[in-house]
């Protein structure tokens, strides 16, 4: 099969299958590869520097990163015996940290990263896969990799807190007079409908277990954004303080999963159902987390819920990268502490020991102890 596109093609001089993939292929993987990619680049061109507004990367910038896509595509065919399409993050990851240990120039290493970037942000938007925070990023100017933020153990309990604060209102029999009427104002805003309408059951639902269930489950089991996006009901196993996520609702669509979780976020699930069961907009969907406007929780929204709460516990956001993945990570990190990689590795439900290691290192309260102790 020839490697050009036809003249009519956004694609015309990018090589969608190089001649290195090519003699690795068969003729039924390359159509399964050329399909894949041409998707792929075709996105990148189009939608990939802003999707909502239909602005794509240059041509330039594609071309020159698909090579470099191409590369990553057969590091993983290398690591798994054989071609496959079905990319994760945890091959990105894996990949990453074959880079920093190579004596490239960190300008290479950088454009890597950031064909990679590329690549998952158009899984995410037209496949449904992970969204990818990688542990790695690598500067032109700086020779060291970054590892990714993640939250001290102090400032997991200040969260955990923090959710039990989120938007929650006095109680109704506790605020009578003027004070009773700026909240129903506040209510009414909030769940949009007027004031006058606002009852006694719409104040018990300001105080409802959503958020504190959304926020202890993820500290508990590290979930990733799609994970949460993805959770249903019947994930949920109250008597067993698990979560139990079938094979193919997994993000790595590769097994079970057993999560354990802490006794009281499994009391604090029950309640949530109890609640949920009552709410209008879950009647005709399973999903275990809706937001305001019936919709899943994306990173966005994620991200904005980890703000307010950062706000609410008072714990400066200045000069860190925030994002859900910074709860995941805090998990990683002290379940290493506190039991082992094993441990971490089925908590984080990883395919490989590789992607946990990096987890595999001295939380910064430690540290302190130890500068404390040399004196």
């Amino acid at each position: 099969m020839k490697n050009s596109t036809p003249a009519t093609s956004p694609l015309e001089g990018i090589s969608v299958v190089p001649e290195p993939s090519e003699k690795l292929l068969n003729e039924h993987q390359r159509v399964d590869y050329r399909s894949d990619r041409e998707q792929c680049l075709e996105w990148l061109l189009t939608f990939g520097k802003d999707p909502d507004s239909a602005e794509g990367y240059a041509y330039s910038t594609v071309k020159n990163r698909a090579s470099r896509m191409d590369q990553f595509y057969r590091w993983v065919w290398k690591h798994e015996d054989g071609y496959t399409s079905a990319i994760t993050t945890d091959h990105a990851d894996a990949y990453l940290k074959h880079l920093a240990r190579q004596e490239y120039s960190n300008g290479h290493k950088s454009a890597c990263w950031k064909a990679l970037m590329m690549l998952f942000k158009w899984r995410s938007h037209r496949c449904g896969a992970d969204e990818w925070s990688p542990d790695i990023t690598f500067s032109r100017s700086n020779q060291s990799t970054t590892p990714r933020d993640y939250l001290t153990q102090e400032e997991r309990a200040k969260i955990r807190e923090a959710a039990l604060e989120y938007g929650s209102v006095p109680g109704f029999n506790n605020v009578t007079g003027e004070r009773r009427e700026r909240w129903k104002a506040h209510l009414a805003q909030r769940f949009e409908k007027p004031k006058s309408e606002i009852s006694r059951e719409d104040w018990e639902r300001a105080n409802n277990w959503k958020i504190p269930t959304l926020v202890w489950v993820s500290l508990d089991a590290g979930l990733r954004p799609i994970e949460v996006e993805r959770a249903t009901v019947s994930w949920v196993d109250i008597d067993n303080s698990v979560l139990r996520i079938p094979r193919e609702e997994s993000s790595k669509i590769e097994e079970n999963w057993i999560v354990g979780l802490q006794d009281r976020t499994a009391e604090m699930l029950d309640y949530w159902l109890s609640q949920r069961s009552a709410v209008d907009k879950h009647d005709d969907t399973d999903a275990l987390w809706l937001t305001r406007e019936a919709n899943p929780y994306g990173s966005y929204a994620l991200r904005y819920v980890l703000y307010k709460l950062c706000d609410i516990a008072g714990i400066s956001t200045d000069n860190r990268t925030m994002s859900w993945y910074t709860v995941r990570h805090s998990t990683g990190t002290y379940m290493t502490r506190e039991e082992d990689l094993a441990a971490a590795q089925t908590q984080l439900r990883h395919l490989g020991p590789e992607t946990t290691m990096k987890y595999d290192q001295t939380p910064v309260e430690d540290r302190r102890d130890a500068l404390d102790r040399m004196g």
